[in-house]
């Protein structure tokens, strides 16, 4: 799984504070959330841990090999959030902590009761395009990589939950309102990676098209106009769903296509180039390496027999 957004990482705990080596929690108590921050020092094995609320966990250093809901245990790294839900034990490997390389996560447990009440506001006051469509949380979209907004988001409740003031609670509030609303944008996108052929919605439809048609100029009114709304509408509804404009969501596809070419065929980086679209060489590889940290030609040689995959 390739490295999201990362997020601030914390002050470690003085070793004369430390109550433990694994898993030594620091806790900060909020009216409808708690924010945990686990630390470990050394090498452990199926080290078990359970919640009895809802809990949003996010890696800020080091390593982890997670084990949920009987399936093969699989790396947690910082840029990476997991979602666990209430009285289900996680069991947890520390392959690489150490006193000099800790590993450091932030486990936030939200009272349900006001999940559900953010979730109901949701849906009453925002509805989703499409019958039947409503805001949820995927409880099986439970593994994923923190885009900015939500590592921003992370980094603001973990700011106002260490921190003071009076009115810590109700920014925490809003916080957590914001912080589901991306948690959802960003399962809805995945889900569209994993069912590419779902085509029950709008929304899904232009999905699919825009899949098939990477190769093209895509005009955002060609896309309104096949999910059946006015152009402001469609853009509304499309960046409230994904948390990304359609142009963005093109872009992201059409790098995506890129890698996949890059990695699978000897087909030189201009005709990558103009094969999805663009009409500027230049251009290309000035949006390749904003999402990818790396240029084209470097993302190529890393696919190389000896080289390191990204």
């Amino acid at each position: 799984m390739p490295q999201g957004h990362l997020l601030h990482t914390l002050a470690l705990t003085e070793e004369k504070s430390l109550k433990t080596l694994v898993e030594n929690r620091r806790a900060f108590t909020l009216k409808n959330c708690e924010l945990n921050v686990f630390e470990t020092k050394e090498y452990s094995a199926m080290v078990p841990l359970t919640f009895p609320d809802f809990v949003v966990t996010s890696m800020l250093r080091g390593k982890k090999i997670m084990h949920l809901f009987d399936q093969p245990g699989f790396d947690y790294l910082p840029g990476q959030s997991v979602l666990v839900p209430a009285h289900v034990t996680m069991q947890i490997d520390f392959p690489e902590a150490s006193a000099d390389n800790p590993t450091q996560c932030i486990a936030l447990a939200l009272d349900q009761s006001k999940i559900d009440q953010i979730i109901h506001r949701l849906n009453e006051d925002y509805p989703r395009e499409g019958a039947g469509q409503y805001w949820q949380l995927h409880r099986n979209q439970y593994h994923f990589l923190n885009n900015v907004s939500l590592a921003q988001n992370l980094n603001k409740l973990i700011h106002i939950c260490t921190g003071g003031g009076l009115a810590k609670d109700i920014l925490a509030d809003l916080a957590l309102q914001e912080m589901i609303v991306h948690i959802i944008q960003t399962q809805n996108l995945k889900l569209t990676e994993e069912h590419p052929q779902a085509q029950e919605q709008p929304l899904d439809y232009v999905i699919g098209y825009i899949r098939a048609n990477l190769t093209e100029k895509i005009a955002v009114e060609k896309l309104s106009e096949k999910a059946c709304m006015s152009r402001t509408s469609f853009y509304r509804a499309f960046k409230r769903e994904f948390n990304l404009s359609p142009l963005e969501f093109i872009l992201k596809e059409k790098i995506k296509k890129a890698k996949q070419l890059l990695s699978d065929s000897r087909t030189s980086i201009s005709e990558v180039c103009y094969q999805l679209g663009f009409s500027d060489l230049n251009y290309f590889g000035r949006q390749f390496k904003k999402s990818e940290g790396i240029s084209p030609s470097q993302y190529r040689s890393l696919q190389e027999p000896g080289g390191q995959k990204k």
